[in-house]
């Protein structure tokens, strides 16, 4: 299997921001799956840093679920063309009830068993998966990368957004072995870990996956950078 097989060298962007449109690929190579469905919010404006919509293009259905009103007109204009996708224009609660994340794939009539569910709200990203009752295959979630491994942070705990290694013992719990570190998190259902290349060397230790790159700078330069190239960089150009 090889001592260092990871996914580093499959990092590549379609729409997504960095890299995981390519290492999404290469894990749906591995499992063999050509055809299926998505699940992703904040959904934003459809193409914006989605780690989905090159999978929409290849004819996958979707869900996507944008709550802020301004972004869900530009997505419905996005995703027009697509037939197979459905929208939801909601606000995802971390607590369980009417507005989960559950209670709206029902509404929907979707499928919370999807290939792939991408997390990315800029908030209560983590408890919003652990409220979750499906099992995609793959799960991307956002955390906040600038904060070290071996540091415990939901969001508002003591920094904004989810920690890597909080985020790493929710995705234990619920089934889920890390295979790669973006800025966000990718995650493999257990029981379809024997078709990754990932080698057991990170699969026992997987805080071995975190780029340090992300704690170079301090936490608010880091964070700043990156809402700049999600939310402004592209009406510069």
């Amino acid at each position: 299997m090889g001592l260092f097989k990871n996914y580093d060298k499959f990092l590549k962007n379609i729409y997504s921001q960095n890299g995981e449109d390519g290492v999404i690929n290469e894990i749906l190579n591995e499992l063999q799956i050509s055809d299926g469905t998505c699940i992703e919010f904040g959904a934003s404006k459809g193409k914006d840093n989605s780690n989905t919509f090159s999978l929409v293009e290849k004819g996958w259905r979707a869900l996507y679920i944008e709550s802020d009103k301004e972004k869900f007109v530009e997505l419905t204009e996005t995703t027009k063309n697509y037939p197979y996708v459905t929208l939801a224009n909601k606000f995802v609660s971390s607590k369980k009830g009417l507005d989960d994340l559950n209670s709206i794939i029902f509404e929907n009539n979707f499928d919370p068993n999807c290939v792939v569910l991408s997390i990315d709200i800029d908030s209560e990203d983590l408890r919003v998966w652990e409220v979750f009752k499906g099992t995609p295959s793959i799960v991307v979630i956002e955390i906040n990368s600038s904060i070290k491994p071996g540091i415990l942070n939901y969001h508002l705990d003591k920094y904004v957004g989810n920690s890597f290694s909080s985020t790493c013992i929710t995705a234990k719990k619920k089934g889920y072995v890390l295979l790669c570190h973006t800025g966000n998190l990718i995650f493999l259902r257990k029981d379809l870990l024997r078709f990754s290349r990932l080698s057991k060397f990170y699969i026992y230790a997987p805080r071995l996956l975190y780029k340090r790159n992300w704690i170079e700078k301090s936490y608010i330069e880091e964070y700043l950078v990156y809402k700049y190239n999600k939310y402004i960089k592209k009406y510069l150009h």
